[in-house]
Protein backbone atom coordinates (compact mmCIF):
# COMPACT_ATOMS: atom_id res chain seq x y z
CA UNK A 1 0.00 0.00 0.00
CA UNK A 2 1.55 3.31 -1.03
CA UNK A 3 0.78 6.81 0.24
CA UNK A 4 -1.88 7.40 -2.40
CA UNK A 5 -3.65 4.17 -1.40
CA UNK A 6 -3.67 5.32 2.23
CA UNK A 7 -4.99 8.76 1.25
CA UNK A 8 -7.72 7.17 -0.88
CA UNK A 9 -8.74 4.98 2.05
CA UNK A 10 -8.81 8.01 4.36
CA UNK A 11 -11.10 9.78 1.90
CA UNK A 12 -13.42 6.77 1.65
CA UNK A 13 -13.67 6.47 5.43
CA UNK A 14 -14.17 10.22 5.87
CA UNK A 15 -16.99 10.21 3.30
CA UNK A 16 -18.75 7.40 5.15
CA UNK A 17 -18.19 9.17 8.46
CA UNK A 18 -19.66 12.39 7.05
CA UNK A 19 -22.76 10.53 5.84
CA UNK A 20 -23.27 8.97 9.26
CA UNK A 21 -22.71 12.32 11.03
CA UNK A 22 -25.46 13.81 8.85
CA UNK A 23 -27.75 10.92 9.73
CA UNK A 24 -26.94 11.41 13.42
CA UNK A 25 -27.63 15.15 13.26
CA UNK A 26 -31.09 14.45 11.80
CA UNK A 27 -31.78 12.00 14.61
CA UNK A 28 -31.98 9.10 12.14
CA UNK A 29 -28.92 7.14 13.29
CA UNK A 30 -29.36 3.66 14.68
CA UNK A 31 -27.24 2.07 17.40
CA UNK A 32 -25.44 0.24 14.59
CA UNK A 33 -24.71 3.58 12.87
CA UNK A 34 -23.29 5.03 16.09
CA UNK A 35 -21.11 1.95 16.58
CA UNK A 36 -19.91 2.26 12.98
CA UNK A 37 -19.01 5.91 13.65
CA UNK A 38 -16.78 4.81 16.52
CA UNK A 39 -15.15 2.17 14.31
CA UNK A 40 -14.62 4.71 11.54
CA UNK A 41 -12.90 7.06 13.98
CA UNK A 42 -10.44 4.33 14.94
CA UNK A 43 -9.84 3.32 11.32
CA UNK A 44 -9.23 6.93 10.32
CA UNK A 45 -6.77 7.40 13.18
CA UNK A 46 -4.95 4.23 12.11
CA UNK A 47 -4.75 5.40 8.49
CA UNK A 48 -3.46 8.84 9.46
CA UNK A 49 -0.91 7.23 11.75
CA UNK A 50 0.23 4.92 8.95
CA UNK A 51 0.58 7.85 6.56
CA UNK A 52 2.62 9.79 9.14
CA UNK A 53 4.83 6.74 9.72
CA UNK A 54 5.43 6.32 5.99
CA UNK A 55 6.34 9.97 5.55
CA UNK A 56 8.62 9.97 8.59
CA UNK A 57 10.40 6.83 7.44
CA UNK A 58 10.89 8.29 3.96
CA UNK A 59 12.17 11.54 5.44
CA UNK A 60 14.66 9.59 7.56
CA UNK A 61 15.93 7.67 4.52
CA UNK A 62 14.17 4.47 5.55
CA UNK A 63 11.78 2.28 3.58
CA UNK A 64 8.21 3.59 3.97
CA UNK A 65 6.90 0.12 3.16
CA UNK A 66 8.20 -1.05 6.54
CA UNK A 67 5.57 1.10 8.27
CA UNK A 68 2.64 -0.86 9.66
CA UNK A 69 -0.86 -0.25 10.98
CA UNK A 70 -0.75 0.13 14.73
CA UNK A 71 -3.41 -1.29 17.03
CA UNK A 72 -6.35 0.71 18.35
CA UNK A 73 -4.85 1.04 21.83
CA UNK A 74 -1.78 2.72 20.41
CA UNK A 75 -3.41 5.17 18.00
CA UNK A 76 -6.24 6.05 20.38
CA UNK A 77 -3.79 6.52 23.25
CA UNK A 78 -1.87 9.42 21.73
CA UNK A 79 -1.93 12.66 23.70
CA UNK A 80 -1.65 15.96 21.85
Amino acid sequence: MDDQDVISRINELADEEHTLFQKESRGDASDQDRERLKDLGVSLDQCWDLLHQRRARRSAGLDPDDASVRDEGTVEGYVN
